[in-house]
């Protein structure tokens, strides 16, 4: 699922970028109300986190014009601004949710997940499995025959996007546009090492391996 987070504050806004995409979101940002409303227009998010004070055009404003264009993508308001009136402001200029700074990422995470339900979207798959290898999106934890299995984060998103693709030829473009959210190859061995850790971690030990090269064309995680 996509995210877009519009937010002025860099700091802020690369701590929601990283935790969100750690959570299995893929996320956009966009600094000033503009930009956001540009993005906003897109159609490709399935909800938006929206900051009430944004250069360029306020966080309101933003979402009263997304409303008035028939968009009506989820969003959830951040501000500061925390009285009863500026929570309803909020609301009636068309926000599905507000939380007051400062907040728990796991409270926003929480809203964002009821958002993304209320929206009518299908249920998220939340366990993917290959064999005897398992993954469970929720609680962050992968087993192979029962067998817990420690993972660094961007091994964990590697190995989530090769099983979402189990049975296929994943090509190193795929993963560097899916996984690193690169746009070209940085001609490095990145992908490389990575999979090579995540195969050790994953198939040392164990009879069959899961994890395989196409030779000139990518990888695969497959039963046979």
């Amino acid at each position: 699922m996509k995210l877009l987070v519009i937010e002025d504050d860099r700091e802020a806004a690369s701590y929601l970028q990283k935790a969100l995409t750690e959570s299995g979101y893929g996320v956009d940002h966009a600094a000033d109300g503009r930009e956001g409303l540009f993005l906003a227009t897109s159609g490709k998010y399935d909800a938006m986190v929206v900051d009430r004070m944004l250069p360029g055009m306020d966080g309101l404003s933003l979402i009263a014009a997304l409303r008035a264009a028939e968009i009506v993508v989820p969003v959830l308001i951040l501000s500061a601004l925390g009285a009863v009136d500026d929570r309803v402001k909020g609301l009636r200029a068309g926000g599905d949710d507000y939380l007051v700074k400062p907040f728990a990422f796991a409270e926003l995470l929480a809203r964002i997940e009821v958002l993304l339900r209320r929206g009518g979207l299908p249920a998220a798959t939340t366990r993917l499995k290959v064999g005897d290898l398992e993954m469970d999106l929720l609680a962050r934890q992968v087993t192979r025959a029962g067998k817990g299995i420690e993972l660094l984060p961007r091994e964990f998103r590697l190995l989530e996007f090769l099983m979402r693709h189990a049975g296929q030829v994943v090509t190193r473009t795929m993963l560097l546009e899916n996984v690193w959210d690169y746009h070209f190859d940085p001609q490095t061995n990145v992908i490389d090492v990575h999979v090579s850790r995540l195969r050790h971690k994953i198939d040392r030990g164990f009879d069959h391996a899961l994890l395989q090269t196409i030779r000139g064309a990518g990888y695969s995680l497959r039963l046979n």
